[in-house]
């Protein structure tokens, strides 16, 4: 089959439709700060500045040249903007240090927060950036943490857990102002340009929350509305969760997203393979993305990545086949590839090679 586009493929396998290889996209994100200049940008820099933000996926593009581009910052955007107390060190992800519940009126005292301000606009602004550059090469996507996640950053999640069972209209209220704020920035990202919006779903996990929860606390009342909020501002609802036991029932058969990226546990029983879920049935309608170890791009060799890649690769294109599928699934790492300093550039793009080769249909 002829060479096709990154959008010309990514588009096929979003469809199920036939293509000349499978698609391809390590979760690079903080990494791409590495790329720019002389290479000395620090995360702080990166995280706080719009245009700094969005050149990250920009090179990565020209770099490793991939399918897709999901401008994931980090984790802390939503709480820091609602108060909590974010440590950001120069190198290192930021992250909460002091959580703003600390009894449970302090659920009640939640308020959305102007977008157009704090990291929330950084990030508004920076997706729009990266979009304008990048929308007539590859499909891309904004990214935003579902309202159960952003609330637990806010409070705690040890906290929040408990404080589900022993006074869950509490927490309630404040998924309701989580919600709010999602709804608020899913216009927001509609307003960027971008093809598609990634929610972080991460307590849809079975070692956290088991159905009923799950369901109560996040599927049921918030989840639903923000899925179709997003569909109905343009954007295709994707989903990211990294958690060792996801929900694939309510996450991918109940929420109907068309991209869910996923990641594997292999010393973790239950945690799904590769060839598992498309086996399962999950790939049927929607494009899967994983499985590939993220700690392997600061821990190992390129050999050693490359052998990684080239087993996933002839294991999802066997599953496929087996399932009567064309391309449903996208090589991609489990989770973001660390943005740690020292991570390998050469391990990612070792990577990228070897799917280009190895998944060849």
């Amino acid at each position: 089959m002829a060479d096709m586009t990154y959008m010309e493929r990514g588009a096929a396998a979003l469809a199920n439709e036939k293509v000349d290889r499978l698609t391809v996209y390590p979760i690079a994100c903080g990494v791409g700060r590495k790329l720019i200049g002389d290479g000395t940008l620090t995360y702080r820099e990166w995280v706080n500045d719009p245009k700094l933000f969005a050149q990250a996926f920009i090179e990565i593009q020209k770099y490793f040249g991939l399918d897709f581009a999901i401008g994931l910052m980090d984790l802390s955007v939503m709480a820091g903007d609602l108060g909590a107390g974010v440590r950001m060190d120069e190198q290192n992800t930021p992250f909460v240090e002091k959580h703003i519940v600390n009894d449970i009126e302090d659920y009640e005292k939640f308020e959305v927060p102007d977008i157009t301000k704090g990291r929330s606009a950084v990030l508004l602004e920076g997706t729009k950036i990266f979009a304008d550059a990048l929308n007539d090469e590859i499909i891309t996507a904004g990214f935003i943490e579902g309202p159960l996640l952003a609330l637990s950053q806010s409070a705690g999640a040890e906290r929040l857990f408990m404080d589900m069972f022993t006074n869950p209209s509490a927490v309630h209220k404040a998924l309701e102002v989580m919600t709010e704020y999602d709804a608020q920035m899913i216009e927001g990202f509609a307003k960027t340009g971008v093809k598609g919006l990634c929610w972080d779903y991460l307590w849809g996990n079975y070692a956290v929350l088991g159905d009923v929860e799950y369901h109560e606390f996040e599927a049921d009342k918030y989840a639903s509305k923000l899925n179709k909020m997003t569909v109905d501002n343009g954007m295709a609802m994707c989903i990211h969760n990294c958690a060792d036991l996801p929900h694939l029932n309510t996450q991918i058969k109940e929420y109907k997203p068309s991209i869910y990226s996923m990641a594997y546990y292999p010393l973790i029983s239950d945690s799904p393979t590769a060839s598992q879920v498309i086996e399962q049935g999950y790939a049927d309608n929607c494009l899967i993305a994983g499985q590939i170890d993220p700690q392997v791009f600061i821990r190992s060799s390129a050999e050693d990545v490359a052998k990684i890649t080239s087993n996933l690769c002839q294991e999802v294109k066997t599953a496929l086949c087996k399932r009567g599928l064309n391309s449903t699934y996208c090589i991609s790492s489990g989770c973001e590839i660390p943005p740690d300093i020292n991570c390998r550039l050469e391990n990612i793009q070792a990577m990228v090679d070897t799917a280009k080769v190895e998944g060849r249909m």
